[in-house]
């Protein structure tokens, strides 16, 4: 990553990375893909509902910018645009595997929420 992330110095690189993923969705995106392997937009878009189109849109943009994730477009009519992890994404994901399977863990009395139920899901 470089040490500047849109229009940011970041003195260390925790700072950048950490900006990106602690916002909301984006550990979610990144399991959702990881754990597909490669989808488009509408496909990310159904495995978590309730975000908007904006902010995945928005989110898919920054981590693309990072390195985490790359967008594939294919030269079709219409475009066909996919989005997988990158190595480094899929570090991140195998990273973040731990703290997914404790957020279920401790997530008593929310095993209705759908987003609970995306965990387990990602999990398995």
């Amino acid at each position: 990553m470089e040490p500047e992330s849109r229009g940011v110095f970041y003195p260390c690189p925790f700072g950048g990375i950490l900006g990106v993923i602690s916002r909301k969705w984006t550990l979610l995106i990144i399991s959702v893909i990881g754990n597909s392997g490669r989808l488009r937009f509408n496909q990310i878009l159904r495995a978590l509902p309730g975000m908007s189109p904006k902010t995945l849109s928005e989110r898919l943009k920054s981590l693309e910018e990072l390195g985490l994730i790359k967008r594939i477009v294919y030269p079709e009519k219409p475009p066909r645009v996919e989005y997988s992890l990158t190595r480094r994404g899929e570090g991140l994901m195998r990273a973040i595997r731990p703290l997914l399977e404790w957020v279920v863990s401790e997530e008593a009395g929310y095993e209705d929420s759908p987003c609970v139920q995306l965990l387990r899901s990602l999990k398995e």
